[in-house]
């Protein structure tokens, strides 16, 4: 508790002149509802029982609609005070933890469910925001009142103040157990959403299949059984407010019950004035208010710690791909783009020691040319490609760019001369345009963005782009999922080819092609590719004839290196591999005709 509490501090700590602004308004918003009791006082002792005329009425009149109108402000300035600095914080909560997300790798992301990313980026942002901004400040409104409340009925009828407390003070034990208890289950609440969250992502992304299974009912099952999870919990959760609730408002009431009885009594013997007597009771009705919505406030506390430890555990995961402290001296402008990796070993994070995906590797690949990297299924060459760009560091041994080892150099300058197109390509909720020149340097001008764009469209055959309706300025839809799956891919590598990379790294971008497009593209990638460094991982017989040279992985290591004529001659695993991939693309054709575009 103590460590959340200093978290919470250093969140303050930004805003906490316009937080101490707020604090000090509601100070005097509560000063001045509970200035009107003593008005009430006033009017029934000297007033009422002592016969004063109409002037002074009035009076009386005016000072508690004064008082009223000085509330309301100051009611509105603790407003203005508090909402945009608060939302000032969510904000910057948000930036940095996006920010904190696209610094962490591969292997973080691998671990965690995107709906529990997305509810600690919006939801539990948004929790902290409304307690910075509404909670905070009527918490302690609350309990400024409650404290002020009880002096005043304490000089008002200390007999009975003195009962109201003793009805009130087992309320610090409950109210203590209350707070404990309701941030475990708002902890529990939030892990579910985000759990429930993470189902309708994959569900939304994964319609096509859903539909395509007829398993839309089994998808409501998990949906429904989730949903009924969360539900389970909230119902927990309102059962703990509503119990707080009664209690602390039973016992308070209970006590104004006894002391109503006692001060009727105080009253005839002239222990207390009638004037006193009502000044106690209005001031313990002001109180109702404040002692109610204890509970709710004690409960958004809690409920807010535990989503700043939701958000603490996220943002405090340590980036383990940075730059170095002091990067060599490189060049993007003049890098040749030679790619060497020198006895690469390689394991996942989740991996036991001895189950590396790749092992002493030795491959290098010359400026300008092109090698494709070909194996059977699981040898490791999309993990091969991916440690260049260090979306994965190697766990042993070196990947090194123009001789400098790729950790020795910024992450911008390397992420820079390189460039890849995935097989599953993954586009993004906007235009055709804007997905084109994701990469591209973006101090191009108009035209000459314009241009880049056409040439990369017309390499990757992706002409279709124009014919959409609203030509390259067309939305395409989250993950593309409105343009078939060559479609996509043809994208992905126009992507890719718009970057004007040193090092273009493809990893089989041309396996949802028919034959006749994937040739048309090859033939032109030829062409825009000389110079450029390629690295291209080949399913297929025929995006071997891209490449200058051919290596074969197996197993995790390379194994053969050399034209894809001389293996063919001297190697009977290369023989067996391509004899493989050629069987498993006949059969892709025989089952799907091939799809065309």
């Amino acid at each position: 508790m103590q460590q959340a509490l200093r978290r919470l501090w250093q969140l303050v700590k930004p805003i906490r002149v316009r937080l101490l602004l707020g604090m000090l308004t509601a100070f005097a918003a509560t000063l001045t509802a509970l200035a009107m009791p003593q008005v009430l006082s006033w009017l029934v002792n000297d007033v009422i029982t002592g016969g004063a005329g109409m002037t002074v009425v009035l009076v009386a009149g005016v000072i508690v609609a004064a008082l009223g109108l000085l509330e309301s402000v100051l009611l509105y300035l603790r407003r203005v005070f508090t909402i945009d600095p608060s939302s000032r914080v969510e904000f910057t909560l948000r930036n940095k933890l996006f920010r904190h997300l696209q610094r962490l790798p591969l292997s973080f992301h691998d671990s965690w469910e995107s709906g529990q990313l997305l509810s600690r980026a919006m939801s539990d942002m948004n929790l902290i925001r409304r307690w910075l901004g509404f909670g905070l400040i009527m918490l302690f409104s609350d309990i400024v009142m409650i404290g002020v409340g009880i002096v005043l009925m304490w000089n008002s009828a200390g007999i009975l103040a003195l009962i109201y407390l003793c009805g009130a003070l087992p309320l610090i034990l409950f109210v203590w157990q209350f707070t404990i208890r309701f941030q475990r289950i708002s902890r529990l609440s939030q892990d579910q959403a985000g759990d429930l969250a993470t189902n309708v992502e994959q569900s939304v992304h994964g319609i096509r299949v859903i539909k395509a299974f007829g398993r839309s009912d089994h998808a409501l099952e998990q949906y429904t059984e989730l949903a009924e999870v969360v539900r389970g919990t909230e119902v927990r959760k309102g059962r703990l407010t509503a119990t707080f609730d009664s209690a602390i408002s039973l016992l308070p009431e209970l006590a104004l019950g006894i002391a109503l009885l006692v001060g009727i009594f105080q009253v005839a013997d002239g222990d207390i004035t009638v004037g006193g007597l009502s000044a106690f009771f209005a001031t313990a009705m002001i109180m109702t208010g404040p002692v109610a919505m204890l509970g709710q406030m004690l409960g958004s506390a809690a409920a807010t710690l535990a989503a700043l430890h939701r958000h603490d555990e996220v943002a405090n995961e340590e980036p383990l791909i940075v730059d170095p402290e002091s990067p060599a001296a490189f060049s993007t402008e003049d890098a040749r783009g030679a790619l060497e990796f020198r006895h690469v070993e390689f394991r996942y994070q989740d991996a036991r020691e001895g189950f590396e995906v790749l092992r002493d590797v030795d491959l290098a690949v010359r400026p300008g040319e092109t090698l494709a990297i070909v194996g059977v299924t699981g040898s490791g060459k999309s993990t091969l490609l991916q440690l260049v760009p260090r979306l994965y560091d190697v766990t042993d041994g070196q990947v090194l760019v123009d001789g400098i080892d790729v950790r020795e150099l910024r992450l911008e300058d390397l992420r820079t001369v390189t460039a890849m197109a995935f097989e599953d390509a993954t586009l993004f909720s906007g235009s055709v345009r804007e997905n084109v020149l994701l990469g591209a340097d973006p101090d191009l001008n108009d035209e000459e963005a314009q241009s880049l764009l056409e040439l990369a469209l017309n390499t990757a055959d992706a002409g279709f782009a124009y014919e959409l309706p609203d030509g390259l300025d067309t939305r395409i839809g989250e993950q593309g999922l409105s343009l078939s799956g060559g479609q996509r891919q043809r994208i992905a590598l126009a992507r890719a080819i718009a970057v004007r990379p040193k090092i273009l790294l493809l990893d089989d971008p041309l396996s949802a092609l028919d034959t006749s497009t994937e040739e048309r593209v090859t033939e032109r990638l030829r062409e825009v590719l000389r110079g450029t460094t390629t690295l291209v991982v080949a399913h297929r017989t025929s995006t071997v004839a891209l490449a200058d040279r051919v290596a074969l992985l197996d197993d995790g290591r390379i194994v053969a290196v050399g034209t894809h004529s001389e293996l063919m001659e001297t190697d009977p695993r290369y023989r067996f591999v391509m004899a493989d991939l050629q069987t498993e693309r006949l059969d892709v054709e025989e089952l799907a005709g091939g799809e065309q575009q």
